[in-house]
This record gives structure tokens, C-alpha cells and sequence, in this order.
């Protein structure tokens, strides 16, 4: 291979956008699973896995099918929860087999990849996979942006987690080579920032009475749905989350209010 050859292809030649990627694999049960994924990673040039609660790992077998990744699986982030796997996060990609019953934008990976290295410019992006059995649960699929399907045969589209990875990986690759990099058009906020409004958002509807006619899940799904659109930036967390404080102290006056010039209720 010649020297031209090599720097075209060689992973630790290619652009640094892959660098602002985490892989996140959610629930893995098999470790052998983790160490293929790792070894696809490192083929691609991605360097940052992240494992939330692993049945086994460490793992001699996961070491065995990394085939010389053993790097990656050295530095992998071993997480509690998926909230402390995406912190900082600022765009999050779920990889689903499902399509019925999702609530934000899917596409295929070759249409995801150039938009996924966009995201990198903002700060860091995270591909998230779930469990070998049963794919990711509805509130990981909550805290993602967008999801990506790979087009399977319908008649057998189970996918070992290990090869989306390497299929995923690839076409992020491909973008990446032909990626340039922009300044992104806002600051998106942190994921965790995002999540406290969330919670602060279901709290406020829950004291105000919101939900008394309402489903509180299905209601915050759409209403994550909607706020995923619009990419919230830290100052207009900030303002949202002064409008819920604001509205829950008036609440509260009211109530108050009501229990004074009401004492027999």
C-alpha cells in the first residue's frame, strides 16, 4: 500500500470531528459483544465507549474479540444510567430497529452520518445502542434527538449490536472524510441541563394539576418531542426554568390564598 494509500485510509489519520463521538452501549449481556464493538470503533477512527451496566466487564472473552482494541475497552466509561453516560452530551442519536410508536425524526445511517458530524461541531455526540434482546426502552429513545434505522430484510433484520456498530462507524467514517467543519448556528445545551428541564417541567404541570385529565408519560414524551426540535440553548433553559418557578410560586400564593378565605374546606 503506498503512502497515499495509507493516509487515505489509515483511522488515525481521519478528521477530528470523530473525536466528539461516544459510543454508548446500554445493558449489554454479552461481553464478547463489547469487545467486537470496540474493535469496530477503533477500525473507524472512534475512540470513546461508554458501557451502561454491563453483565460482564471487565471481561477476558470482551478482550479476546477486540483484537488488539484493547485500548478502547482500557478507557471505556463504565455508567450507572444513561443520564450519567450522556452527560455533556449535546446530541444524541438512537439506534432502533423499531419504527412504529416513535416520537422523533428516523433515518438510514448514510442519511444520518453528514448531520451526526454537523452535531460535532456543537460539542460532544452520542450514538446510543441497546441490549442485544430487546433494543433500547422507551425512555432511552426519550433522550434522544433522532433516531437511525438500518434497512434490513423484513424477514430477518435481527442485527448483532456489535455489527450496527461497524455499520454505523463506517458511515460516519465516510462523512467525516468529506466533512467541513461550520460554526454551528447555535450552542446547544448540555444534555443534562435539557433533563433538569424536564424534570422541572413534569413537576411544575404535576403541582399545577396539568396532568389530572392528562397521561403524564405519553404528554412528556410529546412534549420532549417538541423541545428536541427546537435545540435549547443554556439561556433559554434558563428562561424556561424561570417561567416553572414563577408559575409554581403563583400556584402556591393562590393555594394559599384560597385555604385562608377558605378555612372550613
Amino acid at each position: 500500500m503506498t503512502g497515499a494509500h495509507f493516509n487515505r485510509y489509515c483511522p488515525l489519520n481521519k478528521p477530528e470531528p470523530l473525536n466528539n463521538v461516544r459510543v454508548v452501549l446500554s445493558h449489554t449481556s454479552h461481553p464478547g459483544n463489547i469487545g467486537a464493538a470496540a474493535r469496530a470503533m477503533k477500525v473507524m477512527g472512534l475512540r470513546h465507549l461508554y458501557l451502561i451496566n454491563p453483565r460482564h466487564f471487565p471481561d477476558a472473552l470482551a478482550n479476546a474479540m477486540a483484537a488488539g482494541a484493547d485500548d478502547i475497552l482500557e478507557n471505556a466509561v463504565v455508567c450507572a444510567s444513561i443520564d450519567e453516560a450522556l452527560q455533556g452530551v449535546v446530541y444524541t442519536v438512537a439506534m432502533t430497529a423499531r419504527l412504529r410508536d416513535i416520537s422523533i425524526e428516523v433515518k438510514t445511517p448514510r442519511e444520518a452520518a453528514p448531520q451526526v458530524m454537523q452535531e460535532t461541531s456543537a460539542g460532544p455526540v452520542a450514538l446510543l445502542f441497546g441490549t442485544e434482546m430487546s433494543g433500547l426502552t422507551n425512555e432511552e429513545m426519550g433522550k434522544a434527538q433522532l433516531g437511525v434505522n438500518i434497512p434490513a430484510n423484513p424477514e430477518f433484520s435481527s442485527l448483532n449490536v456489535a455489527s450496527a456498530v461497524q455499520l454505523m462507524a463506517y458511515e460516519l467514517s465516510v462523512a467525516a472524510a468529506a466533512f467541513q467543519p461550520a460554526l454551528p448556528e447555535i450552542t446547544p445545551a448540555a444534555h443534562e441541563r435539557v433533563e433538569g428541564l424536564y424534570e422541572h417541567l413534569e413537576k411544575t404541570l404535576a403541582e399545577i394539576g396539568f396532568f389530572t385529565t392528562q397521561n403524564p408519560e405519553r404528554l412528556m414524551r410529546r412534549l420532549r418531542r417538541l423541545y428536541s426540535r427546537t435545540r435549547l440553548e443554556d439561556e433559554e433553559v434558563n428562561l424556561l426554568r424561570g417561567i416553572l418557578s414563577v408559575t409554581t410560586e403563583y400556584n402556591a400564593r393562590l393555594r394559599k390564598r384560597y385555604q385562608e378565605e377558605h378555612p372550613d374546606v
